[in-house]
């Protein structure tokens, strides 16, 4: 599924490619959080770094948090330098991955059967978690990646859900 996504300024524009274009993956990290915002969690999709295109690249900065370790992490969040806006996030551990955040995806997304809220350990208290009867719940990461998780349902390539 071809996804095209923007920053609120419209200073960045950006398409990617993507066979896991489901928003099920709720992060309730601090990163997360206090970097990209709304409900207190972040929604990261899974796609094709070598089919990413940007426009207005030079508007495009880059974060690397600190870690407790006090390190700083390999993960890069790129955000528009003009207006905040969280746009994807980039790791040089798994290079031929991108994951753009689902809030800054303009196409339409499908809907998820199932959830998976994870680093509810990070939550803080006024943050309600609204889990359905499918949504699975994990104080830390899961073992089940982006891809696993669309895989495990049949949902990769735009395939129908499994009931």
């Amino acid at each position: 599924m071809e996804l095209r996504g923007s920053c609120h300024c419209g200073a960045v524009r950006f398409r990617l490619d993507s066979e896991h274009p489901y928003p099920f993956n709720l992060c309730y990290c601090s990163m997360c959080r206090k970097c990209a915002g709304g409900g207190g969690y972040a929604i990261n999709l899974g796609g094709d770094q070598a089919s990413l295109e940007v426009d207005g690249r030079d508007a495009v900065s880059v974060y690397r948090a600190t870690l407790e370790s006090g390190e700083r992490s390999p993960l890069e969040r790129h955000f528009c330098g003009t207006c905040g806006t969280m746009l994807w996030v980039w790791d040089p551990r798994w290079p031929e991955l991108v994951h753009p955040f689902a809030s800054a995806i303009d196409s339409e997304l499908p809907a998820a059967p199932e959830r998976t809220h994870l680093m509810l350990g990070s939550k803080p208290g006024w943050v309600p978690v609204l889990s359905e009867a499918r949504d699975l719940e994990f104080d830390a990461y899961p073992e089940e990646s982006i891809a696993a998780w669309h895989e495990r349902l049949g949902l990769v390539s735009n395939a129908p859900p499994k009931t």
